[in-house]
């Protein structure tokens, strides 16, 4: 019978010129295998089914955990199981998980994300995206797989981003939401961890509008700045339309004074007509023709581009008292429009707004265009500005409805 081993007989042994094999007389089956280099290793031998079949334990036991885990192996083959065949499974199931974990992680996934977004936002929307990710969710979270992420995570980095970007928090949480919901749909996870995280910072929707004077301050201050900017931020006054669907304007969207944005260039994606004023007209029709088909151009044949350097030097023509910025012309434009008398709905329409006064069973059944009213609200308006910035008086509070 073979003899029991001992730690102190395992630390002194020395390797031979050939592989070899001592059974432990302390645990049945269990063997110490020394390579001719000196390592060591276990081994279990046993009989399953009438096969001999091996069991190799893991590297770097000692003498009481070999044992121990020979006697867990051989409880489970009087139980009926292979330990071996075990084993394997259970390191397939491993390298699987770990290859899933890989394959999970925050920076690839993160990547597909904002590729999908990509494709499926506006420019503007998209680089928000991109922006939160590689500047705020990436360092923070990076080498982290998506399945350890939980809401204390979410909750820890945007309120840490609230402490001197309190809106810039607010964006970051709406999009890992969208982030955590996209893995949902694609049964990466199976729930959201940004579920029950509220938003930092209590936002305020801006109420700016220009006043009369800033607008003739405004009007001049185009003039000064001059190149395609200028005539672009008047017509945003005069229209009342997004910055991205002015400065997106192509020759071929307008027919006659009309000027069709197709539903993929709206934000609420329906299609719009822009009946454009006098004063519009007079604007696009001074823009010089390119070999492009845009109407505002930074070259050639490119579209405008940002208008950083615009705003600021309109700002240091104005000085203005209150910030400003663009988008607040489309307030201003539906401010001045009620003023002037006009009614909401048409404004709304002048708009291309489909919430407030339309929305619901009114959306779905309120099929009428109102081309007439919103052609006579845009005129009436630029008609207004027009007078402001020449000095002609002009009726601010009509009796007459549109």
């Amino acid at each position: 019978m073979a003899r029991a081993l001992t730690a102190k007989f395992i630390e002194n042994i020395k390797p031979g010129a050939t592989r070899k094999e001592i059974r432990d007389g302390g645990c049945r089956s269990l063997y110490l295998v020394i390579q001719p280099t000196g390592r060591t290793a276990w081994a279990l031998r046993y009989s399953f089914h009438g096969r001999t079949r091996k069991l190799t334990l893991d590297p770097g036991l000692s003498l009481a955990e070999a044992r121990k885990a020979a006697t867990t192996a051989l409880h489970e083959l009087e139980r009926g199981h292979d330990p071996a065949a075990l084993k394997f499974d259970a390191q397939a199931k491993a390298d699987k998980a770990a290859a899933d974990r890989q394959r999970d992680t925050i920076e690839r996934l993160a990547e597909e994300f904002i590729a999908y977004q990509r494709r499926k936002t506006r420019p503007k929307s998209w680089a928000q995206t991109e922006h939160v990710f590689r500047d705020i969710v990436l360092p923070a979270w990076c080498g982290r797989v998506v399945h350890d992420v939980q809401r204390r995570d979410i909750r820890e980095l945007v309120e840490g981003v609230a402490e001197d970007r309190p809106v810039m928090a607010n964006r970051a949480l709406a999009h890992l939401s969208r982030f955590f919901s996209w893995l949902c749909e694609r049964d990466v996870i199976a729930a959201s961890p940004s579920v029950g995280v509220k938003p930092p910072t209590k936002e305020i929707a801006r109420d700016r509008a220009l006043s009369d004077d800033e607008i003739v301050k405004l009007w001049h201050a185009c003039d000064a700045i001059g190149g395609p900017a200028g005539p672009a931020i008047k017509l945003l006054l005069l229209t009342g339309q997004r910055y991205g669907e002015v400065v997106g304007m192509r020759r071929s969207e307008i027919n006659g004074d009309v000027w069709t944005l197709s539903a993929d260039r709206t934000k609420n994606k329906h299609k719009h007509e822009v009946p454009l004023s006098k004063q519009a007209l007079a604007i696009i029709e001074a823009m010089p023709v390119k070999d492009g088909d845009f109407v505002f151009t930074s070259s050639a044949t490119r579209r405008l581009a940002n208008f950083f350097r615009a705003k600021a030097l309109l700002d240091a023509q104005m000085n203005p008292k209150e910030p400003w910025v663009l988008h607040d012309l489309r307030r201003t434009a539906a401010t001045g429009m009620q003023r002037l008398g006009i009614q909401l709905p048409t404004i709304e329409k002048c708009l291309n707004h489909i919430s407030g006064s339309f929305r619901g069973v009114v959306r779905t059944y309120q099929t009428h265009a109102f081309a007439t009213e919103k052609r006579e609200a845009l005129q009436r308006w630029a008609d207004h500005v027009d007078g402001l910035v020449n000095d002609r008086q002009t009726n601010v509070i009509t009796l007459r409805r549109v």
